[in-house]
Protein backbone atom coordinates (compact mmCIF):
# COMPACT_ATOMS: atom_id res chain seq x y z
CA UNK A 1 0.00 0.00 0.00
CA UNK A 2 1.16 3.43 -1.23
CA UNK A 3 1.89 6.19 2.19
CA UNK A 4 2.71 9.58 1.69
CA UNK A 5 6.16 10.20 2.85
CA UNK A 6 7.63 13.64 4.63
CA UNK A 7 10.73 14.44 3.07
CA UNK A 8 11.44 17.96 3.89
CA UNK A 9 10.32 21.51 3.90
CA UNK A 10 10.00 23.51 0.47
CA UNK A 11 12.39 26.45 1.46
CA UNK A 12 15.14 23.51 1.97
CA UNK A 13 15.71 23.16 -1.59
CA UNK A 14 16.37 26.55 -3.72
CA UNK A 15 14.25 27.67 -6.97
CA UNK A 16 15.72 25.56 -9.48
CA UNK A 17 17.37 23.31 -7.14
CA UNK A 18 17.19 19.70 -6.39
CA UNK A 19 17.96 17.57 -3.40
CA UNK A 20 18.15 13.96 -3.20
CA UNK A 21 16.38 11.31 -0.60
CA UNK A 22 17.44 8.38 -0.03
CA UNK A 23 14.04 5.61 -0.07
CA UNK A 24 13.22 1.93 -0.35
CA UNK A 25 12.79 2.47 -3.81
CA UNK A 26 15.98 4.06 -4.64
CA UNK A 27 17.41 7.60 -4.48
CA UNK A 28 14.81 10.30 -5.56
CA UNK A 29 15.40 13.69 -6.59
CA UNK A 30 12.87 16.35 -5.32
CA UNK A 31 13.43 19.34 -7.76
CA UNK A 32 11.96 22.89 -6.84
CA UNK A 33 11.21 24.78 -10.09
CA UNK A 34 10.98 29.19 -10.52
CA UNK A 35 7.36 28.78 -10.45
CA UNK A 36 7.61 27.14 -7.36
CA UNK A 37 6.35 23.93 -8.57
CA UNK A 38 7.65 20.26 -7.08
CA UNK A 39 8.22 17.17 -8.73
CA UNK A 40 9.85 13.77 -7.52
CA UNK A 41 11.81 11.67 -9.97
CA UNK A 42 14.35 8.73 -9.89
CA UNK A 43 17.75 10.31 -9.11
CA UNK A 44 19.38 8.16 -12.56
CA UNK A 45 19.00 9.49 -16.41
CA UNK A 46 18.15 6.86 -18.68
CA UNK A 47 20.78 7.13 -20.50
CA UNK A 48 24.01 6.24 -18.40
CA UNK A 49 22.16 6.70 -15.02
CA UNK A 50 23.84 9.93 -14.20
CA UNK A 51 22.51 11.83 -11.29
CA UNK A 52 19.67 14.02 -12.48
CA UNK A 53 20.03 15.81 -8.60
CA UNK A 54 23.19 17.20 -10.11
CA UNK A 55 21.61 18.88 -13.68
CA UNK A 56 20.08 22.17 -14.61
CA UNK A 57 16.61 23.01 -13.42
CA UNK A 58 14.93 24.75 -16.29
CA UNK A 59 11.26 25.15 -17.04
CA UNK A 60 9.68 21.35 -16.08
CA UNK A 61 12.72 19.55 -17.06
CA UNK A 62 16.36 19.14 -16.09
CA UNK A 63 19.66 18.79 -17.98
CA UNK A 64 21.73 15.28 -17.42
CA UNK A 65 25.00 16.65 -15.91
CA UNK A 66 26.54 13.53 -17.81
CA UNK A 67 25.76 13.57 -21.46
CA UNK A 68 23.31 16.72 -21.37
CA UNK A 69 19.90 15.10 -21.86
CA UNK A 70 16.76 16.95 -21.22
CA UNK A 71 14.23 14.70 -19.09
CA UNK A 72 10.69 16.23 -18.61
CA UNK A 73 10.17 16.49 -14.60
CA UNK A 74 6.37 16.08 -15.64
CA UNK A 75 6.69 12.86 -16.92
CA UNK A 76 10.46 11.61 -16.69
CA UNK A 77 10.35 11.28 -20.49
CA UNK A 78 13.59 12.11 -22.13
CA UNK A 79 12.99 15.27 -24.75
CA UNK A 80 13.60 14.22 -28.25
CA UNK A 81 15.51 13.19 -30.12
CA UNK A 82 16.93 11.52 -26.79
CA UNK A 83 14.46 8.14 -25.68
CA UNK A 84 14.04 6.90 -21.94
CA UNK A 85 12.49 7.73 -18.74
CA UNK A 86 12.84 7.52 -15.00
CA UNK A 87 9.90 6.79 -13.07
CA UNK A 88 8.15 9.45 -11.65
CA UNK A 89 6.56 9.86 -8.00
CA UNK A 90 3.32 11.69 -7.00
CA UNK A 91 4.32 14.87 -4.75
CA UNK A 92 3.16 17.72 -2.67
CA UNK A 93 3.17 20.44 -0.66
CA UNK A 94 0.90 21.41 2.59
CA UNK A 95 2.01 23.87 4.75
CA UNK A 96 5.39 24.06 3.23
CA UNK A 97 6.30 20.59 4.04
CA UNK A 98 6.88 18.52 0.61
CA UNK A 99 5.69 14.68 0.59
CA UNK A 100 6.25 11.89 -1.91
CA UNK A 101 3.90 9.26 -2.44
CA UNK A 102 5.64 6.06 -2.36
Amino acid sequence: MATWIDVGQLDDIPKQGARVVSTRSGNIAIFRTKQDDIFAIRDECPHKKGPLSQGIVHDKKVTCPLHNWNINLETGQAIAPDEGSTPCFKSRVIDGIISILL
